[in-house]
């Protein structure tokens, strides 16, 4: 019972109470002065008529359409709801001649009283297309929801590997050069890993702590590379709302690339990064040079970056970010703008 979905249960008192109000409709529209009849028709017959289209509402709902209609046996269906109709006229009559007999012969009362099982027939079939069509679509969606977070799940695994590749390489050359800031590095890089290994987990995280995640890593760069690089990274909040989150390891791809291109093919290397952030609207613009060798398409495919983050955006931000990337005169530039929640 536990494991009966919320929905079930709503759906199962609906249904109790819409036939508990057919049934006793009949008593609340006549009176007692009128011996609790309907024109010529009494109250008792009607209820009694209800319980003789719940089951033929159900019978076809939950059992004929599916175990027929829906298996394509279409005139075997049809063959069997007609006699399902025909057995009702055939009960309702009898029960008529044994309870009601003044009725038989009441012509003009009988539309009320056989017309109603062909009705309930087709209403019970457009439910069950109704609900098999809603419960097909809440699948689909649901299916289509779990794809999206397998395939979310998968390019954030892509992303850490690919970082760490690109940072233990950083810290290999500062052991060559027995750099006394190698100490430092591991600390900032085990803020980075800490941050990786559980902040990563949530769905979304705090816009601050994913800038405190893009300071570090730019601090780990700016010691390897000291003045052979000019770095330009300036970050400005503006009325940061302090419960602005966004999707975990977003911005880093763009700037991986940037050193990972901008750093060993340019004649004089040099990389410009701006972060704005106006309450919820974040706007984050990356611009490197990149060697006359190197083809600006083949920054996207040499690695993972970039082309993880197209497809992570058009996950999570399908209709809330625009992504520009510009390349001319041996120039990369990447402006991205993203409304956050």
């Amino acid at each position: 019972m536990k494991n009966i979905p919320q929905s079930h249960y709503i759906s199962f008192v609906l249904h109790v109470l819409i036939w508990l109000t057919l049934l006793l409709l009949p008593y609340v529209v006549s009176n007692a002065a009128n011996h609790y009849s309907i024109g010529s028709i009494p109250a008792s017959f009607f209820s009694i008529n209800w319980l003789i289209h719940l089951v033929l509402f159900y019978g076809n709902a939950f059992y004929l359409v599916p175990k027929l209609f829906k298996r394509q046996y279409w005139g075997f269906y049809i063959l069997t709801s007609t006699v399902l109709v025909l057995l009702s006229y055939v009960l309702k009559y009898n029960i008529l001649k044994v309870w009601f007999p003044a009725l038989v012969d009441d012509q003009p009362a009988h539309k009320f009283i056989f017309a109603p099982s062909i009705v309930i027939v087709v209403i019970s079939f457009i439910y069950r297309m109704v609900v098999d069509r809603i419960r097909f679509e809440k699948e689909q969606a649901d299916s289509r929801a779990e794809q999206l977070a397998n395939e979310l799940k998968f390019l954030r695994s892509q992303i850490s590997p690919h970082f760490m590749f690109n940072v233990l390489t950083n810290l290999v050359s500062l052991a060559r050069k027995k750099s006394d800031q190698l100490e430092t590095s591991l600390i900032t890089l085990s803020d980075l890993m800490r941050y990786m290994l559980y902040e990563t987990q949530h769905k979304k995280i705090e816009l601050r702590k994913e800038i405190a995640y893009l300071d570090n890593y730019m601090a780990l760069q700016m010691l390897r590379f000291a003045s052979d690089v000019k770095i330009d990274y300036k970050v400005n909040l503006n009325d940061l709302d302090a419960d602005t989150t966004i999707e975990p390891m977003l911005l880093i791809p763009f700037v991986e690339n940037a050193f990972k291109h901008g750093t060993g093919s340019a004649t004089t290397p040099w990389m410009m990064i701006r972060l704005e952030v106006d309450r919820r609207k974040l706007h984050f613009e990356v611009k490197n040079p990149y060697g006359a060798k190197i083809e600006p398409n083949g920054i996207e495919r040499s690695g993972i970056g970039l082309g993880n983050i197209k497809l992570r955006l058009d996950l999570l931000y399908k209709n809330s970010y625009s992504l520009t990337i510009n390349d001319k005169e041996n120039i990369f530039h990447v402006i991205l703008t993203l409304q956050l929640s």
